[in-house]
């Protein structure tokens, strides 16, 4: 597939972030409310995550196709800030499973407030967030969420099953990623075109656009835990080597080194742990794994690009396809 010819002239990340400012300040505000709770605990560790920082790229992407497929009321804010609420309880989850330390360049909500609380608070915002549904009063909206909130728990099990095991292939690999990261891309995209009452054609393609950027942006994460300072990438670098996950750098790096190469990484994976760090990052870039996934990362990003053709042109259409390029791009 040959890939497309970049729009010139695209508005840089930080206009894009400009463009959704009213937007998101209104989804932080519902957010707040939201997080309300006679338990204090309960407040406090849903704060400590969901106001720490990091991107807000998939409620960005609500707001944004929203506006982009002529959406003009509010219900949009609700849904960017459910999608938060899920992605939050997801990252809860995720680092007291993977004993994480680090999140966004600071002490995960874990190590400051112990697993059980994170465990809980996670589950709080679930549910929460199933509360905020009802509220849109949309039936197909509460399907796609649920059902999507369901594919990402499947995949966090398929996540830990394949921990520590150097057999994963390339399609197993891509069936997390798709399950962990891309399917609730896919599902923010996707009710934009339900909220703002579109044709099916209209919904396939933003389904489309959300699950191929979910799929870019991760699958450059991964290629940053192997590539990157800690400083920029928030967490420690190395972390899903030290955690035993066979990530496509590390399966490209297998499939093309020497014979001691790869008994090198498979004994990494399945023992955990960074002692051989270097070494490994040596066989990546001397096998060409990033580059590799660089390129597959390419790929997922036009094809996010391609789903976006037969939506009309405005600024905020601009605005996702500058996303699809920062997803490939990003250093952090």
């Amino acid at each position: 597939m040959q890939p497309l010819e970049k729009t010139t002239n695209l508005p840089s990340f930080e206009d894009v972030v400009a463009l959704a400012r009213d937007d998101m300040a209104a989804v932080d505000r519902l957010i707040s409310k939201s997080l309300a709770s006679d338990v204090a605990l309960v407040s406090q560790v849903s704060e400590y995550i969901v106001m720490s920082g990091g991107k807000r790229l998939r409620p960005m992407i609500v707001l944004l196709a929203s506006r982009a497929l002529g959406y003009e009321g509010e219900q949009h804010h609700r849904a960017a800030a459910i999608i938060e609420f899920i992605h939050t309880a997801t990252l809860l989850h995720d680092d007291v499973v993977d004993s994480s330390e680090r999140r966004r360049g600071k002490d995960s909500a874990n190590t400051v407030f112990g697993n059980q609380a994170s465990v809980l608070v996670g589950d709080f915002l679930y549910s929460r967030a199933f509360q905020m549904m009802v509220d849109i009063d949309s039936m197909r909206v509460m399907q796609i969420l649920a059902d999507a909130t369901n594919t990402i728990a499947a995949g966090e099990v398929m996540q830990l099953m394949n921990v520590h095991d150097p057999d994963v292939t390339e399609e197993a690999y891509r069936q997390v990623i798709y399950r962990k990261t891309a399917r609730l891309f896919e599902a923010g995209a996707q009710i934009s075109a339900v909220l703002a009452g579109r044709s099916a054609s209209d919904e396939a393609s933003m389904l489309a656009y959300g699950q191929h950027l979910g799929t870019a942006f991760q699958l450059v994460d991964d290629a940053l835990d192997f590539n990157a300072s800690a400083t920029e990438l928030g967490k420690n670098l190395g972390d899903d080597l030290a955690e035993g996950k066979p990530t496509l750098p590390l399966i490209y790096a297998m499939q093309n080194g020497s014979t001691a190469e790869r008994e090198m990484i498979r004994r990494a994976i399945i023992d955990g742990g960074l002692n051989q760090l270097e070494s490994i990052q040596a066989v990546i870039e001397s096998t060409g794994a990033l580059q590799y996934t660089a390129a597959r990362a390419q790929e997922a990003a036009d094809l996010a690009l391609r789903a976006l053709t037969d939506i009309p042109e405005s600024v905020h259409k601009q605005a996702l396809i500058a996303v699809a390029e920062f997803a490939v791009q990003r250093r952090a």
